[in-house]
């Protein structure tokens, strides 16, 4: 993309590696036209907009065409007369009458921080948004880039997202960068020193989790009882009677019928209500970022398994969890090992020759990772030797079927798991030389409607998988997601938390991911989806063991998937005892995890309801505890701006801390 005469060049950067391209034009002192486009793990936006704005640094005129992240069409409008803002995008259409308000458009490039940042310091550090919301922007600091005399100003903006946005204006006011969750926005000028600017962001997160960390972590010295609750036992099935469960510096030390336990001068004692405990939640597929600890302890998740990562990133995230410098759960890494193409996903280690992929096995043996993960631009004809190696230094093999190849010949190769359902099925419904680097991985699920799971390359693939003690990663919520998001439209999936969310993550919810030319291409999507379902049902039934796992981060996406093996045909109990206790054996924490008993660390949850009655009474979370560490979702979601779900429970006696 070529920066026009009188335009700024801005490089976009994802994990460290540049992967796409903005160039914004001035075509009159109020008119700009954006261009945006980023390819990255074969998909990515393009857009272009037009945008006008009053003497308040308000759009007025905003106009957006082009297409979303997995192609979906884009055509986004806002206008102003007099009093009166009219919009229409994607997540719904509006008007609001009376004083103008900065509208924050659905489908957008990252360059729209900017104007948002404009907007909030000329309205004197606030404004209010639509459809609803309010922004706030700070300037917190000032620094210099490498070897440039000149301040740059950075500002932290808030009510845009779930996390802060930090924005960099040069001393002429010019925007510099945007710095978003490990994304980049960076004017070309300044592009080598992209990583000073991750370095940045890095201790701006950190500072800012440290200071949220001090405000909702409890730790107590003294025993901590939580009595009048019934625990799941995962191994029975069952929930008991009224208990007392008691922790003690970061162990489970009693579990005892609540009518007969008593308690000991000093103890910390918390009145459960009547409430379920049961033992912390897996998320079996994650990509952890720093701020996403905070959202999987307040959905009660006390372990994940991260499924690849910027490597020197992520062991520095895992100890300062792990100290509890900040918030987040233990972690379980996998080993990203991509093949080299145009659509390979930047993460991890990408080999250039089988000897260097066998290397890559050594280096995250080395490191004391769980297991290796092969992604979709791999040469399928080294997952063999790879497999060989990685089982001989006692790693499990994972991924996705590499593109031009079939789940059946990866299980053969050495796969110990298939990662997500929809790479399984790929299987069943591709011709030979269709591309699954692009895509296509996910909206070829349109053909599933048709899918007979009878039929002899199903069951094949279902006794390989049987016969070899083959599991999958299901990921079906993402799956579901993808499939069934429709403009302006709540997904039921999304319906028991989004009104609760900040308005922009309601906004960018509420649209239509896959590409659809007409409405029977959206109904095959939605006919297809019950097959999904099906498909974890006949693994079930079958005995393969099946991971709940999400390719998310917001915690919510736990639940739903749990949710969706209960509307597949699994019990409850069932469910449950995947996510706790099956879950924490598969990644070899059984010993010390997955159950409430003496002995085993205390990572556990407190909720209201019965979830062996209603599974979705999980999403009734009112305290969770990592390794004895205490915290409660309502101060949780509070910091992250998010509309609490619950009540903390009442502490009876609460000693000096």
């Amino acid at each position: 993309m070529n920066a026009a005469p009188g335009s700024d060049h801005y490089a976009y950067f994802s994990a460290g590696v540049r992967c796409g391209d903005l160039t914004v034009t001035a075509a009159t002192a109020d008119r700009l036209i954006v261009d945006f486009a980023v390819s990255n793990n074969g998909r990515g936006a393009r857009l272009h907009e037009e945008i006008n704005l009053d003497d308040r640094a308000l759009p007025i005129a905003w106009s957006v065409e082009g297409t979303s992240l997995m192609g979906a069409a884009v055509h986004e409008r806002l206008s102003a007369e007099g009093t009166t803002q009219t919009w229409s995008s994607q997540a719904e259409e509006g008007s609001h009458t009376g004083n103008r308000r900065l509208y924050l458009a659905a489908d957008t490039s990252p360059y729209a921080h900017w104007i948002t940042l404009q907007a909030a310091l000329t309205a004197g550090g606030s404004v209010d948004a639509l459809p609803s919301g309010q922004i706030t922007v700070e300037l917190l600091d000032q620094t210099t880039l490498d070897g440039d005399r000149n301040p740059v100003d950075i500002y932290v903006l808030r009510g845009v997202g779930l996390t802060p946005d930090y924005v960099l204006a040069d001393h002429e006011g010019r925007f510099v960068a945007w710095l978003g969750s490990g994304q980049t926005l960076l004017r070309e000028d300044h592009s080598d020193r992209q990583r000073e600017l991750d370095a940045l962001e890095t201790h701006l997160t950190d500072l800012h989790l440290e200071q949220v960390q001090s405000r909702i972590l409890h730790r107590y010295s003294a025993p901590v009882r939580i009595r009048n609750v019934r625990v799941f036992d995962p191994r029975t099935l069952t929930l008991t009677a009224s208990q007392s469960v008691t922790f003690h510096r970061g162990r489970i030390t009693t579990v005892e019928a609540d009518a007969t336990a008593h308690a000991v001068a000093g103890e910390v004692v918390i009145d459960g209500g009547g409430g379920t405990v049961l033992a912390g939640l897996h998320d079996m597929h994650a990509h952890v970022r720093p701020i996403d600890g905070l959202f999987y302890l307040a959905a009660g998740v006390t372990t994940v398994r991260d499924m690849g990562n910027a490597n020197d990133t992520l062991m520095r995230l895992l100890e300062r969890w792990d100290d509890s410098v900040t918030a987040g759960p233990a972690v379980v890494p996998s080993g990203f090992i991509e093949g080299r193409s145009e659509h390979s996903a930047l993460l991890g280690i990408i080999p250039e020759t089988l000897p260097q992929a066998l290397d890559a096995v050594r280096w995250y043996a080395a490191r004391d990772y769980h297991q290796i993960k092969i992604y979709n631009s791999m040469n399928p004809e080294w997952v063999p030797a790879m497999a060989e190696e990685a089982h001989r230094l006692g790693l499990r093999v994972v991924g996705h079927i590499p593109a031009f190849t079939t789940p059946d010949r990866m299980i053969e190769a050495g796969y110990d798991e298939v990662t997500h359902v929809n790479q399984l099925m790929l299987g069943w419904i591709l011709d030979d030389g269709e591309d699954t680097r692009t895509p296509l991985r996910l909206t070829a699920l349109a053909r599933a409607r048709d899918l007979d799971l009878g039929s002899e390359a199903v069951q094949q693939t279902v006794k390989r998988m049987r016969d070899g003690g083959i599991g999958l990663d299901t990921t079906a919520v993402i799956v579901e997601r993808l499939m069934l998001s429709r403009a302006r439209t709540v997904l039921p999936a999304d319906a028991p938390f989004l009104s609760h969310m900040p308005a922009g993550y309601q906004r960018r919810r509420k649209r239509t991911y896959v590409p659809s030319r007409t409405e029977e291409d959206l109904l095959r999507y939605d006919e297809s989806f019950p097959k999904v379902l099906e498909v974890i049902k006949l693994l079930h039934d079958n005995g393969i063991p099946l991971w709940p796992g999400t390719d998310d981060s917001t915690g919510f996406t736990v639940h739903r998937e749990l949710e969706l093996y209960a509307e597949a045909g699994l019990s409850p109990a069932e469910v449950l005892r995947i996510a706790t206790l099956d879950c924490a054996a598969h990644l070899g924490l059984g010993h010390n995890h997955g159950a409430i008993e003496r002995g085993k660390t205390a990572s556990l949850l407190l909720i209201d309801g019965d979830p062996l009655t209603d599974i979705s009474a999980i999403r009734n979370i009112r305290m969770v505890v990592k390794a004895g560490d205490i915290y409660f979702p309502e101060e949780i979601y509070t910091e992250l701006g998010i509309t609490p779900f619950s009540t903390a429970p009442a502490i009876d006696q609460e000693p000096t801390r």
